[in-house]
């Protein structure tokens, strides 16, 4: 039987390459591996070649980019999306190039495929009536509203990225004074965010409630479905988008179309902000490797650039005082305008 090298290669790029060498998180893994399950997918149903029949000199520049088509056009994906798929094949190619040096020539006609320019948007967010409003919704008479309050108050709160809210557990809450959580983000850094008493607060009974105070109980999970499963993004989204819906019936017009979880994040920074928290704290709370993913929050709101404009202004145009005559017509009044220096 003939050696697939596609199989090869590709098992230790996924298996010791990315954990080992590169040490990226199991999130970017997880999501390397969706596009690979994607671009295989695509050869099965338009090249017709099969996962087990794949073979590295069947990896061309002519077939990333045909992939790379199939996903705008066949499943709808944004420019941001096809470069993130562009990005994933691109480490495995680099990774290529020192392990399968004889197609080298492909490699570099495969990194030379450009990424698309994309249009870089504003973010999502909700004033802060929108988000009590959107916490409101939670019946704290049953045991999942009380667990949906608690998630989705620690969501905005310690203003987290979703995958972060999932992977919690127990152990990283400290309820004594001062409250903290211990949040593991990108690349496996971790950060304490401080949390309010009302939070805290929230946080102490849901976890009683749960009998997740007890040292034991460290490792679990700190929110978990019906099952006992920690809760994954698809569900956190599913309990944010059914408060969001009750919400906007309550009040049409509170909330900007496309609120998701990331928005809750969103909104905890751009409150920050216009309360004069200083961008390296905010910086330090949303756990960005730089202020200058940061400062897109100060670029957004225009209350806060009135402001220091407003600080900053010093007069300098002359005074005018506008003489008005009496006039017999539009005509008139309008030319009488127009010569007011």
């Amino acid at each position: 039987m003939k050696h697939n090298d596609f199989a090869y290669h590709f098992s230790n790029f996924f298996n010791k390459f990315l954990p080992g060498e590169r040490g990226y998180s199991t999130n970017t893994i997880n999501s390397y591996e969706d596009t690979f399950c994607l671009l295989l997918t695509f050869l099965n149903s338009t090249e017709h070649i099969k996962a087990e029949k794949l073979r590295l000199d069947g990896i061309t520049r002519a077939t990333v980019e045909n992939f790379l088509k199939w996903l705008e056009s066949e499943r709808g994906c944004s420019p941001q999306t096809r470069n993130v798929r562009l990005a994933a094949l691109h480490s495995f190619v680099k990774y290529l190039q020192y392990e399968a040096p004889r197609y080298m020539d492909e490699w570099h006609k495969i990194l030379a495929v450009p990424f698309k320019k994309t249009v870089k948007t504003t973010p999502c967010y909700a004033s802060t009536d929108g988000i009590r409003l959107i916490l409101s919704q939670t019946d704290t008479n049953t045991r999942n509203g009380r667990r949906d309050l608690a998630m989705l108050s620690l969501l905005y709160d310690a203003g987290a990225r979703v995958q972060e809210i999932c992977d919690l557990t127990a152990e990283m809450v400290r309820l004594s004074s001062p409250a903290t959580l211990k949040i593991i983000g990108k690349g496996k850094k971790a950060r304490i965010v401080p949390l309010m008493k009302e939070m805290s607060d929230i946080l102490e009974v849901y976890m009683n409630e749960n009998n997740l105070i007890k040292p034991e109980a460290g490792r679990y999970p700190l929110f978990t479905n019906s099952r006992g499963n920690k809760l994954t993004r698809s569900g956190i989204s599913y309990v944010l988008n059914k408060y969001v819906d009750a919400a906007r019936n309550e009040c049409p017009g509170i909330l900007p179309d496309g609120f998701s979880c990331h928005s809750m994040r969103h909104s905890k920074a751009m409150h920050l902000l216009q309360s004069d928290v200083p961008l390296i704290y905010i910086r330090d709370i949303l756990g960005h490797s730089s202020v200058v993913s940061t400062e897109v929050y100060a670029r957004v709101d225009s209350r806060k650039k009135r402001e220091a404009i407003e600080l900053a202004y010093q007069k300098t145009t002359p005074d005018v005082e506008a003489v008005w005559h009496s006039s017999n017509s539009i005509r008139d009044f309008i030319a009488d305008i127009r010569r007011i220096k």
